[in-house]
């Protein structure tokens, strides 16, 4: 093989498997679960820049949505449906906060991290209703423990 080849053979390579890496995860929106009712399963992701989360509306009348205050700056709020799958892409590191807004205040949150939890501070300060801030508080101490 030519030497020029073999570059370009090798950059594909490399471009092919970096992109082969990402991951999908997959979180149930459920009206009970392991942690109790109206709950994100997992409720705590560890993702990486590039991998996609997938919430699936296993239980009616939920969503998922980001939290304003609790995605890394420049990232692009997410407000799905009712009852309709929603795809996030992770493309900056830091947490984000995912919350199913008819029960929020019930506690129906989750917390994605993907490297460093760049923006955990300005997450944290975000005040939330009910339940959710002490369900956000406890997955930001998981999130600042990585």
């Amino acid at each position: 093989m030519k030497p020029a080849r073999l570059i370009i053979t090798a950059a594909l390579a490399a471009a092919l498997g970096h992109a082969a890496v990402a991951e999908e995860h997959v979180v149930e929106m459920l009206n009970r679960g392991e942690a109790g009712a109206m709950v994100f399963e997992p409720a705590f992701i560890e993702a990486a820049v590039g991998d996609t989360v997938r919430f699936v509306p296993t239980d009616r009348s939920h969503n998922a949505e980001t939290i304003e205050g609790m995605v890394p700056a420049g990232t692009e709020m997410v407000v799905g449906a009712l009852n309709e799958e929603v795809v996030i892409t992770i493309d900056q590191e830091g947490v984000y906060g995912i919350r199913c807004k008819p029960h929020y205040g019930m506690g129906m949150v989750a917390v994605i991290t993907a490297g460093e939890p760049v923006n955990l501070e300005d997450a944290r300060a975000v005040r939330a209703p009910g339940r959710a801030a002490q369900i956000l508080g406890e997955l930001f101490d998981q999130a600042a423990a990585q």
